[in-house]
């Protein structure tokens, strides 16, 4: 698994985006038994953390020791760092397995028999993701010429699972239809810039080139973005959810 997040990890703690609450209402309603969740490419532990108001334990692995050391905390959840396709798990251990916005990273056919061996029965394996971002007509231009001709070639090209919404991942489980849910914040443009500081593209084209290509997205849209003005974000929320055993 390629680790493209270690550097500056504790901006993604910061600036990435959190998913709904009522996201996780309904994945509380598809697990039975709570005891054990186990959160695969755990990165800045926003996950985890929510699990943890629910489960009796849960297990959050990454294969960054940087992200994990800027992982939110609580006291039953238990980090490691390890590969989600070969981990020191018990059989048979899991009620609910997640991965946010990592699975594109994973080894599928080994990530997939490490699910099964450590998923106990009738568990449930959640993938789930964000799509590109969606401010507005004029901002969503900029951004989207930024994404494909200036920063495009630097994407790795596991992106391209997200770009298809995770649709043309292998899935071999049992799938159950989900609702649809709103993945909406409300956010300044500091924080927006900081949020696409954490692209791993953006990344690889300041190594490459030795600038930051972000300061020249940041001038265009300060002619439609305030200072301190607060616009509302979307992101596209994708998500698989299957029974796993």
């Amino acid at each position: 698994m390629k680790d493209n997040f270690s550097l500056r990890s504790d901006n993604y703690a910061k600036f990435r985006p959190s998913y709904p609450s009522d996201f996780f209402d309904y994945l509380s309603t598809l697990v039975t038994n709570k005891e054990n969740a186990w959160d695969c490419g755990t990165g800045n532990g926003q996950i985890a953390y929510q699990l943890s108001k629910s489960f009796q334990n849960v297990f959050a692995s990454d294969i960054s020791q940087s992200q994990l050391d800027n992982a939110f905390k609580a006291e039953n959840i238990h980090y490691s760092k390890q590969p989600s396709e070969k981990t020191n798990f018990n059989n048979q251990t899991f009620d609910l397995i997640t991965v946010a916005q990592a699975i594109h990273w994973f080894n599928f056919e080994k990530f997939y028999d490490e699910v099964k061996r450590t998923s106990r029965e009738n568990s449930i394996l959640c993938v789930m993701g964000y799509g590109r971002v969606r401010v507005s007509d004029e901002i969503d231009e900029i951004i989207d010429h930024f994404y494909i001709n200036v920063i495009g070639k630097y994407w790795d090209k596991e992106r391209s699972y997200i770009d298809k919404n995770y649709q043309t991942i292998p899935f071999p489980f049992q799938e159950i239809q989900t609702p649809k849910f709103i993945n909406e914040h409300y956010w300044n443009l500091d924080h927006f810039i900081g949020y696409l500081n954490t692209w791993s593209a953006v990344k690889h084209f300041t190594k490459s080139n030795n600038f930051n290509p972000v300061k020249e997205v940041q001038k265009k849209l300060n002619q439609y973005w305030a200072k301190n003005e607060l616009k509302k974000i979307n992101f596209p929320l994708l998500l698989r959810i299957g029974v796993s055993k």
